[in-house]
């Protein structure tokens, strides 16, 4: 088969004869997306991935000879940035084993039609889902491939130098995080490295499904020095805990008396999401002042780029993932462009440096600047 320049040439891994057929002809229906052929099984996505050279790949997660998982492991020993997007159900057991294929190196998931009888329907839900994610997951992928020998083209968006302030000497009095595709990931780089002695508290959105994030938190309870759980409403904001939002809910921090808690509501999205790092970030910085440092990961979408500016407006500090280790430079890269980042950093200086910069000592709770 010969490839169409400029389309995203898609492998699409999956035993089941129906769902191969919604999402062959939801991905063939864009014109930006060719479909370069389909496989049953991991074992056959392996070869294939050798044989054809696909831009992406979609991957069940159960197929017989060999699941979705281990044909990830088996695709990234020689494939470490071809983005593979996997299919997940909305149950414990889909939510457990998508988590397990983001450890092994997916790139990002969609969640599988669940009526398939209604082809239609199937098909809206496949075309919203995965074709922004195949897009943005290989934008910057094959723009830095280019032709053949030539040279990697300058960034599309650069860094802005944010204002200039003075030397910060106080402490800070909490952690805010935001991610989205590649987060997880992200975050478990990140997160183990705080130490338990950390004297602030840690709250964190995490674009994901409900169910998802609590078993995300408990994945990070187990290698994290600091205690991970989901945020339930009342939740007490305090330093020893990394407090991550629900997915269906956002996360909106405030005073209560001489404490500060986790509040959940059900709001409408921003930035299509719900939870939102904007809502979050606003809510931390009307707690705690000057007091904040944010840091935005890996994520598509421009979410907390507002927040940022309003956690910078009011004396905070932010930091974003750089270009080179976002697997999409969506979320950092809209702070970074805006002048809202302090330092734009890779990926394994993060943890280091947040832990450093929180090192200062502790700071009052709940008490603003």
């Amino acid at each position: 088969m010969t490839p169409t320049p400029g389309r995203i040439r898609v492998l699409v891994v999956d035993d089941s004869a129906v769902i191969r057929k919604i999402v062959t002809e939801a991905l063939g229906a864009d014109p930006t997306i060719e479909i370069v052929g389909i496989a049953n099984n991991g074992q056959e996505a392996v070869a294939k991935v050798e044989a054809l050279k696909p831009d992406a790949v979609t991957m069940d997660i159960e197929m017989p000879v060999m699941n979705g998982i281990d044909a990830v492991r088996a695709i990234r020993r020689s494939q470490s940035r071809l983005p593979i997007v996997m299919f997940s159900t909305l149950t414990e057991r889909g939510a457990s084993a998508t988590l397990d294929a983001l450890a092994a190196g997916a790139s990002d998931y969609v969640t599988k039609p669940s009526n398939v009888g209604n082809f239609a329907e199937s098909q809206k839900n496949i075309r919203e889902q995965l074709i922004p994610k195949l897009k943005a997951l290989t934008g910057t992928r094959r723009a830095a491939a280019g032709p053949a020998g030539a040279k990697p083209p300058a960034p599309v968006r650069a860094a802005v130098p944010p204002a200039q302030r003075r030397p910060r000497t106080g402490p800070f009095g909490v952690l805010a995080i935001g991610s989205s595709t590649g987060g997880p990931d992200a975050l478990a780089q990140v997160l183990p490295l705080l130490p338990a002695s950390l004297p602030v508290p840690v709250v964190v959105v995490q674009h994901m499904p409900p169910l998802f994030t609590r078993l995300l938190a408990q994945r990070l309870d187990v290698t994290c020095k600091l205690t991970v759980v989901e945020a339930s409403e009342g939740e007490l904001i305090v330093p020893g805990k990394i407090v991550i939002a629900p997915g269906g809910k956002h996360l909106v921090i405030k005073r209560s008396g001489t404490s500060v808690v986790g509040h959940l509501t059900e709001d409408p999205p921003e930035n299509f999401c719900r939870p939102a790092v904007d809502v979050l970030f606003r809510s931390v910085a009307a707690v705690y002042g000057d007091r904040v440092l944010a840091c935005v990961l890996t994520g598509m979408g421009r979410d907390g780029e507002k927040g940022a500016g309003v956690i910078r407006a009011g004396g905070g500090e932010v930091y974003a993932q750089d270009e080179a280790t976002s697997v999409v430079w969506g979320m950092p890269g809209a702070v970074a462009t805006a002048g809202q980042a302090d330092k734009i950093l890779p990926l394994q200086r993060i943890g280091p440096d947040i832990a450093t910069a929180l090192s200062r000592g502790p700071a009052p709770v709940g008490v603003g600047s």
